[in-house]
């Protein structure tokens, strides 16, 4: 079925000498996987490789035939530019972990409007913006809403909280139950959009731990996840 799109591009590799594949979320059929045919090497073709940077926005007509299948794309153009979210390198790291996180975690081809609408603006402020360090906390946290595995919020006053079952309880009862400080930055975190992060002061021990808890938490509700290999480069950039 022929589809015209918008679409988010979530993962490109090279494949042979001139090929492409590329994994872009659609708002029509969700996530999809499509074979650039020489598009590396030609100059005179209708795609440009610098198209498909991660998480660039498109639109895109492209031939669906069904779930699990390569697809090819037949029309594609940039439809937002970022300014600065490829050409600030702590930008640059943030953005290859959150692009490898949805490489991991997205595999529904079926569309999701609402995760949709959730990628687009949470990059566009990334780009916009200049106190970002918090933001992949925020973005992840939000990101479980859209995946089926939201924290529960109804009660959170509670001491501990369960990273199995995703409740706060008042003792421990498996595992993988926490208490401390990363509890409290979560019930923090769970109530805070990307405009109240930036006042929220953690030094780097503190949102390390905080992100390796959150890394748990995906793993244990995901799966075959692993952690993502760009996360050392983001530790790097941020320490």
């Amino acid at each position: 079925m022929l589809v015209k799109t918008e679409a988010i591009v979530i993962s490109s590799l090279k494949y042979g000498e001139a090929d492409l594949i590329v994994k872009i979320y659609t708002l029509a059929d969700g996530l999809k996987t499509y074979m650039l045919k020489g598009v590396l090497k030609s100059r005179k073709g209708k795609f440009k490789a610098s198209m498909f940077q991660m998480l660039n926005r498109l639109e895109i007509v492209a031939n669906h035939r069904g779930a699990g299948k390569m697809e090819y794309l037949r029309e594609a153009k940039v439809t937002h530019a970022y300014q600065t979210v490829h050409t600030n390198p702590v930008k640059m790291a943030m953005l290859m972990f959150l692009a490898e996180m949805l490489k991991i975690t997205i595999r529904e081809e079926e569309p999701n409007p609402y995760l949709f609408d959730f990628l687009q603006t949470s990059f566009a402020y990334l780009d916009a913006e200049d106190k970002i360090a918090n933001f992949h906390l925020v973005f992840l946290l939000h990101l479980t809403r859209y995946l089926g595995f939201q924290p529960e919020t109804e009660v959170n006053d509670l001491p501990v909280f369960n990273l199995l079952d995703g409740v706060f309880q008042d003792s421990e009862t498996n595992d993988y139950c926490i208490e401390g400080k990363n509890v409290e930055l979560l019930k923090t975190l769970l109530g805070t959009d990307f405009d109240e992060m930036q006042h929220i002061k953690l030094n780097q021990v503190n949102r390390n731990d905080f992100l390796n808890m959150l890394l748990l938490y995906f793993e244990l509700h995901v799966e075959g996840f692993h952690k993502p290999r760009s996360l050392q480069v983001l530790n790097e950039i941020f320490g």
